[in-house]
């Protein structure tokens, strides 16, 4: 073992006769392990998120979206087999997209209509893992039964059985006037995706129900896929473009909800770096540790550089003292973030027992748990800072040592 290392560790392990300078050493790898263990928590939580909000939102949107440039697409059959050559493509079901009115008992609400076939809709989402009540097949052709997002039901104080009158933009053109085109819908199903944004405002028909009373008889708004790889969605719909004809539009989820996405990266990164900082000044106490060190150790220093060693070779022994400290408060701080990522829904209880504050509202955040997913590419990145941090600080308290003077540190001994 070189020398520099085996002095390196002695400092580190022996106990000091400065109670004070042990206390400093100990708050510093304390401060590093709890920046250390609330920066992968944080991240872990924001990562479960973010997956939770992709599959909440994509179990009612499309990977990949297919219509025409004038918003119809006349015969989606074709269109459905030319996308099924991709081997990426795993679904594809017609939707007819419509706005209306719901109205029931007095309550009116706007909402937005999907003609779907129930067949094949449940190839490209997810509605039968969130039924509340009833099922998405019980939607057949011409018997105009309708499935509505659960505060929509709620909204209009209507059950399952009963029905609600849909109200079309399009007007029907009489001798007397215009009027608007009305039809009856039983409800068959009420579902809940936890999304308020679906929740509240979208409902679903049979598509042949919506392509007669939306006046489309021959036609659908478009063509839904889904993807193997839902992260491949950009690069799918890029190469589909060559095997479709010229006047179809083609949107993939990351652009028809790029806004969403962004701003949880962009919080998710705000997290990282200010939690990086509190690291960040927990290494840096390091500093003043170190500092004190060799203060403390001006007289073993001396006596190192009269016996033939190199201001670089005690500069090394401080250096890996503070690599030391730094070490043990990031493998304590890895352990204390994973420990509680793993056991968050009982820690997260436990802290609002104790501090009679909510964390956690299910009436807010409508998850039974915190979604937590450890990535262990931040993990490593969150270590790796740490450690460069860490390094960093034990760079002038160690040159400080490798500059001091021999002959003027021992004539006071």
């Amino acid at each position: 073992m070189p020398y520099e290392l085996f002095i390196g560790l002695r400092y580190t392990a022996t106990r000091r006769r400065n109670g004070f300078l042990s206390f400093i050493s100990w708050i510093s790898i304390a401060g590093l392990t709890l920046g250390v263990g609330a920066l992968i928590v944080v991240l872990s939580v924001m990562n479960g998120f973010q997956d939770e909000l992709r599959t909440r939102i994509l179990g009612v949107a499309a990977h990949v979206q297919i219509t025409g440039f004038d918003g119809e697409l006349a015969d989606w059959q074709s269109v459905a087999l030319a996308v099924a050559t991709n081997p990426e493509v795993r679904a594809s079901a017609p939707y007819v997209a419509a706005q209306g009115m719901l109205t029931h008992g007095g309550e009116v609400r706007g909402v937005a209509v999907r003609g779907v076939l129930p067949e094949l809709e449940r190839h490209v989402a997810d509605f039968d893992q969130h039924m509340r009540a009833g099922r998405l097949a019980a939607l057949a052709p011409g018997e105009f039964g309708i499935v509505l997002g659960a505060e929509l039901a709620r909204a209009l104080r209507v059950r399952i059985g009963e029905r609600v009158a849909l109200i079309a933009p399009q007007g029907l053109v009489t001798p007397a006037a215009l009027l608007p085109r009305l039809k009856q819908f039983r409800v068959v199903g009420v579902f809940d995706f936890g999304m308020f944004e679906y929740d509240s405002g979208l409902a679903l028909i049979h598509l042949r129900d919506a392509q007669v009373l939306y006046q489309m008889p021959d036609r659908v708004s478009g063509l839904r896929l889904r993807l193997a790889d839902l992260m491949q969605a950009p690069r799918v719909a890029q190469a589909l473009v060559g095997h479709l004809p010229a006047e179809l539009l083609l949107t993939d989820w990351t652009r028809s909800h790029a806004n969403l996405f962004r701003a949880v990266a962009i919080e998710k990164n705000m997290m990282f770096i200010l939690l990086t900082l509190i690291v960040a000044v927990a290494a840096f106490n390091i500093v003043s540790a170190l500092i004190m060190v060799v203060t403390d150790k001006r007289a073993d220093i001396a006596i190192l550089r009269t016996l033939g060693a190199s201001p670089r070779s005690v500069m090394t022994i401080f250096v890996v003292q503070g690599a030391v400290i730094g070490t043990v408060g990031l493998v304590a701080g890895l352990g204390l973030g994973l420990l509680l990522a793993a056991n968050l829904d009982y820690a997260v209880p436990l802290i609002e027992r104790l501090t009679g504050v909510t964390l956690w509202s299910k009436e807010v955040y409508p998850l039974a748990q915190l979604p937590v997913r450890v990535v262990w590419t931040d993990v490593a990145i969150v270590l790796a800072i740490a450690l460069l941090l860490t390094l960093i600080a034990t760079l002038y308290p160690s040159l400080r040592a490798a500059r001091v003077d021999p002959a003027e540190a021992l004539r006071h001994e």
